[in-house]
């Protein structure tokens, strides 16, 4: 089974309301969908979201880095030749992990479609359900308290909370929250790189001191700041989660060896897709150092390559797959089941995503 064709398309979904972080306020999902056509009729699909604030990839230079060079460099492949593809995928273009990711992911629903068995079971069928937590985005106090109780209400257990605008004012935030959830609600803090590092000791241990019982801190000091990574995460009880300074496996090794932080986020946006993010998790597996499966501002698609991901790996002890969770609509058929807090996965082939809401191009 050889690869025909690449194609692109976008998608447009209504958030619920909009996802607000210290980096960035959006309303919709706006996102450019990929299919790969084989010779033999086998369709996958991919996805990828323009999170230039993090990723530097826009949705003209995520068409562009799939149409100009990762189509031309993979039509023709066979599929089974799966390191062959992905290390031509990998080195046709520098960066743009975006665009290899939405093409990664739609190599591998081929290949798990061709032998009619799920993705994750392929990837090592390490469980077949998953728990998401639910982002809460940076508000005003009240209506972040809202917010929480809202998610509570409807069945979420674990709440991640965006905060990194207003320094200790972060703490008031997640009391405020702590307080009307009650003590048996995980909570999680993203700061979104919003802290410098003496900042985050200083906030990290006055939510601390005030026994707010935080599961994590993610991504505390600016992305490439490691020394300070490695500043807070040395001197703070509460575990640290890399997030935006962890792209790449030698990121991984990076972070571990210098003991900059206690967990890794693992986005297959950021990685340039499943191929490079098992790579983490073996490096991961290896130092004993547990895993997040996370998102971006993500649809169904992606998020459902995500989880794949996450059940395949017993490595992945945490989850934020709230993308679906997130949007009004979902506008996709087949896919992993999700209800509210949980994911089940499915024996449908492949990634499982029967019908994509866009039309494509070539």
């Amino acid at each position: 089974m050889r690869i025909l064709d690449i194609q692109v398309g976008e998608v447009r979904i209504p958030l619920e309301r909009p996802f607000k972080t210290a980096l960035r306020t959006v309303e919709n999902v706006e996102d450019i969908i990929v299919r790969v056509v084989t010779d033999e009729g086998v369709e996958g699909y991919g996805e990828a979201p323009p999170t230039a604030v993090i990723t530097g990839d826009t949705k003209g230079s995520i068409t562009t880095a799939i149409m100009d060079f990762i189509r031309p460099a993979l039509i023709g492949m066979e599929i089974d030749n799966l390191d062959g593809i992905f290390k031509k995928l990998n080195g046709c273009i520098l960066k743009n992990t975006s665009a290899k990711a939405a093409v990664d992911m739609a190599i591998y629903d081929i290949f798990a479609k061709q032998y009619n068995a799920p993705l994750y079971k392929l990837l090592g069928g390490a469980r077949t359900e998953i728990e998401t937590d639910l982002t809460i985005s940076v508000n005003d106090i009240p209506q972040m308290v809202a917010d929480s109780l809202d998610a509570v209400s409807k069945g979420y257990r674990i709440l991640k909370i965006k905060v990194g605008k207003e320094g200790l004012k972060d703490v008031e935030r997640i009391a405020a929250i702590r307080e009307a959830v009650g003590a048996d609600i995980k909570l999680r803090v993203d700061a979104n790189q919003g802290w410098n590092a003496k900042q985050s000791v200083q906030i990290i241990r006055a939510m601390e001191n005030k026994g707010l019982d935080i599961d994590l801190v993610e991504q505390p000091v600016p992305a490439h700041d490691f020394e300070g990574m490695k500043f807070v995460t040395s001197r703070v009880a509460t575990p640290i989660l890399a997030d935006e300074s962890v792209f790449s496996a030698e990121d991984a090794i990076h972070l571990i060896q210098e003991r900059a932080a206690d967990l890794i986020n693992i986005k297959l946006m950021k990685t340039g897709g499943i191929y490079n993010a098992l790579k983490i998790c073996s490096i991961a597996e290896l130092y004993g150092v547990e895993c997040m499966i996370g998102c971006m501002l993500e649809s169904k698609m992606a998020v459902s390559a995500g989880a794949h991901f996450a059940a395949a790996k017993s490595i992945i002890t945490r989850a934020d797959l709230d993308g679906p969770s997130l949007c009004k609509i979902d506008p996709y058929e087949g896919g992993p089941i999700y209800r509210e807090n949980m994911i089940y996965m499915t024996d449908a082939p492949g990634i499982g995503i029967t019908r994509v809401p866009c039309r494509f191009e070539n």
